[in-house]
């Protein structure tokens, strides 16, 4: 902090943000957010099959996997 008082200058406004720009980026998290959970769950039910092929229990693989 300053020891200089600068009452002269008026205090800075945050600008409204625009409604649209919030809708768009909304929009594209959603997107991403749906694009990473295919392939989350792709990538889950891959590891899955690999590890039931080396005969590895489910309930093992399941407490592996934080189900």
């Amino acid at each position: 902090m300053s020891i200089i008082q600068r009452d002269y200058l008026e205090p800075r406004k945050e600008p409204a943000f625009p409604r649209d720009l919030a809708v768009l980026i909304a929009r594209r998290a959603q997107a991403l957010a749906t694009q990473f959970e295919e392939r989350a769950i792709s990538q889950m039910v891959f590891d899955a099959r690999r590890r039931l092929r080396d005969g590895m229990d489910a309930a093992e693989i399941a407490r592996q996997l934080g189900l």
